[in-house]
């Protein structure tokens, strides 16, 4: 695709090795690499999430071993000319252009079902013709629908400070939270990496959304918080369920393409804080985005050894992600592992009902077109 701006990367290299080309935290204070106007079309080359950690001759010893420090590698950031803190910026997705290698894993310690599976988990993918195969789940081919795993701009310092508070509130009521921590952060001046934010998390300026309908032809709508709102990318995914429960969609490396346009004062004006996105056509082919044929579980608000928990979406999601395991296992023959990593990268949970109390209901839909 014709881009008016481009930034290019050595994929051989990590980002440690090109510190020049981004950074792998977010902070107010970031060097753009590029500024571009509105209207403008970006290139702009992606590392893959584990920052080249994952390669074809992985194993699952090789995600065990693998440092977490590094993800997420972003490219960026853009400085959009024009763009003023309370305005909102429009990134329309031109187009994802994948690379030619995928990977899905299971890292200890991570994803939604971690306390269940506890240890490393591999799959290796081809992608070609628009689809992802492995030979580590035979029967199984997923149709692509590329899209930025993570896709943000910086926060500003009060931002930094807000996400900081209520984090480390998090931390101390005993919740899972990852605060600023300067080992292997990209770039490694004490006065940026001792207090930037981490990437695991999203926020309001965007970050680690996975939202899966910001394929080529979406536009995504972020509150500006900087001048300039450096934008940045990274963490492209070929294909990912609503939900990537595992921790990891369809990775890969891929060349982002975009556009920008402002809405000048709109978030201060409207009081806007978080992320929008919207998009005139069908994010995916129909056929795929609304499957004819498929097979769902549903999950409530009950524990497996009978304890109810009363509005309990959280709950009633993992239901219907361990029976639609316990399905796939069953029905199709997979290991619990292989049909933990289908679930990541082809099952949606969708919330059917939050009204019925106590019993919230969420429902977990495999589509038949992915067995082959």
């Amino acid at each position: 695709m014709k881009a008016d701006r481009y930034v290019e990367i050595d994929r051989g290299k990590t980002l440690a090795e090109e510190p020049g080309t981004g950074h792998n935290r977010w902070h107010p204070d970031l060097e753009p690499v590029v500024t571009v106007s509105p209207g403008e079309v970006v290139g702009i080359e992606t590392r893959d999430a584990f920052d080249g950690q994952i390669t074809p001759g992985s194993d699952a010893a090789a995600v065990g071993r693998c440092n977490l420090n590094l993800v997420h590698p972003l490219t960026g950031p853009v400085y959009v000319e024009g763009a003023e803190p309370g305005d909102i910026l429009e990134i329309k997705v031109e187009a994802v252009a994948p690379e030619p290698f995928g990977y899905t894993v299971q890292v200890p310690g991570f994803g939604f079902l971690r306390d269940v599976f506890t240890e490393p988990f591999i799959v290796r993918w081809a992608i070609a013709d628009g689809a992802a195969t492995s030979d580590d789940l035979p029967g199984v081919r997923i149709p692509g629908a590329p899209f930025m795993g993570v896709i943000g701009t910086a926060p500003s310092r009060t931002l930094l400070d807000e996400v900081y508070r209520r984090e480390r509130e998090i931390q101390e009521e005993g919740g899972a939270v990852l605060l600023p921590d300067p080992t292997d952060a990209v770039p490694s001046e004490p006065g940026i990496a001792g207090e930037a934010m981490r990437t695991v998390a999203p926020h309001e300026c965007g970050g680690n959304l996975d939202v899966k309908q910001l394929t080529a032809g979406t536009v995504l709508r972020l509150p500006v918080y900087v001048p300039g709102a450096l934008f940045s990318v990274g963490d492209a995914h070929f294909a990912q369920g609503d939900n990537e429960s595992c921790g990891t969609a369809v990775e890969m490396s891929a060349t982002f393409y975009g556009s920008f346009a402002l809405k000048k004062g709109e978030a201060e004006a409207k009081g806007i804080r978080d992320p929008q996105f919207y998009c005139e056509d069908y994010f995916a082919p129909p056929e795929e985005a609304a499957p004819r044929r498929f097979f769902a579980t549903t999950g409530q608000c009950t524990t497996r050894d009978g304890r109810a928990r009363s509005e309990d979406v959280t709950l009633a999601a993992r239901n219907a992600l361990l029976n639609m395991i316990d399905h796939l296992v069953d029905a199709r023959g997979l290991s619990p592992q292989q049909a933990y990593a289908v679930c990541s990268v082809a099952v949606d949970l969708r919330i059917a009902e939050l009204v019925d109390v106590p019993n919230m209901v969420v429902t977990a839909l495999v589509p038949h077109h992915i067995f082959v």
